[in-house]
């Protein structure tokens, strides 16, 4: 497969199959965003994203439509295409929702807990810390990803879920451009609080660690 200039292989962007193209081209496109495998400020052609996927341009055009909205991408009609680049107001102004709805499932899971539920916030907060160590920002995202889905699937409502979607990435974009000069990253001991939180039953003290915990994530990456 030929990789256009700003590609490298095992990449996110891959050769797409036939099964549900516009789904998969955007996600494709949207994780390669995040990841910062297409960097802010990169101009990119639909024809040339097409090739890559081996697809047509129209699930490249609507996936880049989709993006728009969700402001990873800026395009100009008639003149450029180009991925967004990282604003920190806006990201401030993102963090500020994705901690106040990560908060609200954490208090609305918080009765349904079990002891399995529990077990499973344990073990992927030490994949997280090994994560830290090894310095695998991929890995890192990852298990804290994996640690608060816990919560938005016992908070059983979708809702939360779907107003996420298009915020987090916002987020995720400056803590893979930054994770590699920060120290001191705090998210293993803010889980372990709110996982004891969790064990004590007191769901208003674990909705408060975890909007703390989003928020404060924010601080040191802006600094």
């Amino acid at each position: 497969m030929r990789y256009i200039g700003f590609m490298k292989p095992n990449t996110s962007i891959k050769t797409i199959q036939r099964q549900s193209l516009r789904e998969q081209v955007y996600q494709q496109l949207k994780t390669a965003i995040i990841r910062l495998e297409l960097s802010p400020g990169k101009r990119v052609r639909d024809q040339d994203l097409a090739e890559e996927f081996n697809v047509s341009r129209t699930p490249v055009r609507e996936a880049l439509r989709r993006l728009e909205d969700e402001g990873l991408v800026e395009a100009s009609p008639g003149s450029f295409t180009r991925i967004a680049e990282i604003d920190l107001e806006e990201v401030k102004q993102a963090t500020v929702v994705v901690a106040s709805l990560h908060a609200l499932a954490t208090k609305l899971a918080n009765v349904n807990l079990n002891e399995d539920d529990i077990e499973t916030l344990e073990l992927i907060n030490l994949q997280l810390q090994r994560k830290l160590e090894k310095r695998d920002v991929i890995g890192a995202v990852e298990c804290d990803d994996r640690f608060h889905e816990v919560f938005l699937k016992k908070s059983n409502n979708q809702e939360i879920v779907k107003a996420l979607e298009p915020v987090e990435p916002k987020i995720r974009r400056l803590e893979f451009a930054k994770f590699n000069s920060v120290e001191g990253i705090n998210s293993v001991s803010d889980h372990q609080d709110i996982i004891k939180a969790c064990q004590k039953g007191n769901s208003h003290l674990v909705s408060d660690l975890v909007e703390k915990n989003w928020l404060s994530l924010f601080e040191l990456l802006a600094q």
